[in-house]
Formats: structure tokens, sequence, C-alpha cells
């Protein structure tokens, strides 16, 4: 699966992982030494996330139901938890600094593609 940028067609994360069971989505990233740099974990149902057992920062993306960017989280280092919020279902983990590589923006539309 992948997550392009709605109406550019961009690439967002060329390979996708969905984190869709309660195991999954604890396990999430912990232990894993890095993520490349099209890669991400993408954690549903989920509004909010932690670093506990990463070993590298991540960049978080929250999307609503409709998978529009609802919040933005840059370089969020290990053993951090993060503040969660109430309008996302969902939150993609891209390697640190993915956002303002990609000029992600509050607002923007996202899609999955299989």
């Amino acid at each position: 699966m992948r997550i392009n940028h709605q109406p550019t067609g961009r690439c967002i994360a060329g390979r996708v992982v969905l984190a869709n069971t309660f195991l999954t989505r604890l396990r999430g990233l912990m232990f894993r030494r890095s993520l490349a740099p099209d890669e991400a974990l993408w954690l549903r149902p989920c509004n909010g996330i932690h670093t506990f057992w990463m070993l590298f920062a991540i960049d978080a993306v929250f999307l609503d139901r409709e998978m529009r960017v609802v919040k933005l989280v840059e370089n969020m280092k290990p053993f951090r938890v993060g503040k969660p919020h109430l309008a996302a279902r969902s939150v993609l983990e891209l390697p640190a600094h993915s956002i303002s590589r990609l000029e992600l923006k509050l607002g923007d539309q996202l899609e999955a593609i299989r």
C-alpha cells in the first residue's frame, strides 16, 4: 500500500505497513532501527502516539476520517508521549523531517492506494 497527496498525486510513502490490531498498534515501530525514506507505519484507529522503546525520531501525521491532515508533529524523539488529537482517526508515522521535506500542511488531503 502507498499514501499519496491529493490532488497532486505526489507519493508521501511508497511502502506503508498498516497497524490495525491492538498488538500491531502497540508494537508499532518499537525496537526497529530505522525507517527508509519511502516507508511509513499507518496506525488505524489511533489518535495519540508514544515513542517508548523506539531507537529513532519520527514525524507523525494525524488524519481525520476523510484522511485530511489535522495535526503534524515533527522530529518526535524516542521515549516521548504525544498529546492526543480528538479529531484524528489515524496516524501516519514517517521518518524524521519528512513533513518539511514533503511540504505537508494542515488541511492537506491524503489517499491510500492498494
